[in-house]
């Protein structure tokens, strides 16, 4: 499968925050996140598993009990149904990598 970042969607979820799903299957879905400085990702938690990757910017994230500041390069794994959220510090860009598929991303 090949998906070609032109011919995909963006979502506007408000708050100076974006969503572009960019692949996805039965077993795993990739997300891009876009955050304008000061966006915040709300605290949540859901049944997936769930692998972030910091592609640019700057970003307060909290994972259960621990809070830390990442930037580019650092990568974040959440267990299923532990609460986390974020405050983007400079403008930046995450990959989300769930699985299973966020179907309620789908619809």
């Amino acid at each position: 499968m090949f998906i070609f970042h032109k011919e995909t969607r963006l979502e506007d979820l408000g708050n100076g925050v974006t969503r572009r799903i960019l692949a996805h299957d039965g077993k795993m879905m990739a997300v891009e996140v876009n955050f304008e400085q000061g966006a915040i990702g709300p605290m949540h938690n859901h049944p997936h598993e769930q692998l972030t990757y910091v592609l640019s910017g700057e970003f307060e994230f909290t994972i259960g009990d621990e809070k830390h500041v990442v930037t580019a390069g650092d990568t974040l794994y959440k267990e299923p149904h532990v609460m986390h959220g974020c405050v983007c510090l400079k403008p930046g860009t995450l990959l989300d990598t769930f699985t299973p598929v966020r179907e309620d991303f789908l619809q």
